[in-house]
């Protein structure tokens, strides 16, 4: 069983207009979510056996948010260039030449290409990952070479506005007990 995870970067900062594209930071929100998702992950028992990771500075930090989350080797993460502004086909072959042994990946980079693979890879029809989003993919295989050919099934899709929702839900629901009894 293999298991892919894709994590579209945290929301970014548009702050300074004179910086590229590839050297924008995080922003404050993004700087909540990322580690909030990471927590999530670690609450699922989700530890990955290889984090990779886009070169672009708000991705990379979003990996080591998360990594920090989940008491991952910040030192272990990969940095790919195929990652950024490569195309799908580009992660498409970066996943298929993923080595056997490693059994869950986290891979954290940029729209619209982590929409187009989610759904190339389960056909889930997913509208848009949004920045932090985490889109969890399963696969029957032993090797990651043949995830295309057979296609895997969506574990889930979580958002960091849903994590706000279920927290606020969660209180919510102890403050009621607390006036009920």
């Amino acid at each position: 069983m293999k298991n892919l995870l894709l994590i579209r970067h945290a929301k970014s900062s548009w702050d300074d207009p004179l910086l590229s594209d590839q050297e924008r930071p995080l922003n404050k929100r993004g700087k909540r979510d990322a580690p909030a998702m990471g927590l999530m992950l670690k609450e699922k028992g989700l530890h990955p056996d290889l984090i990779l990771s886009s070169p672009a500075k708000r991705a990379l930090k979003t990996a080591k948010l998360i990594a920090e989350a989940i008491d991952y080797p910040k030192k272990h993460i990969k940095v790919h260039e195929g990652i950024y502004e490569q195309g799908l086909d580009a992660l498409v072959e970066l996943i298929l030449g993923l080595d056997h042994s490693l059994d869950r990946v986290f891979l954290v980079g940029h729209n619209p290409e982590l929409t187009d693979l989610a759904n190339r890879l389960t056909g889930a029809g997913i509208e848009n990952v949004p920045t932090c989003g985490i889109v969890s993919i399963t696969f029957d295989l032993t090797h990651w070479k043949d995830c295309a050919l057979t296609g895997g099934q969506l574990a889930f899709f979580e958002r960091p506005a849903k994590l706000k929702m279920d927290a606020f839900n969660e209180e919510t629901l102890q403050d009621t007990d607390i006036i009920g009894t």
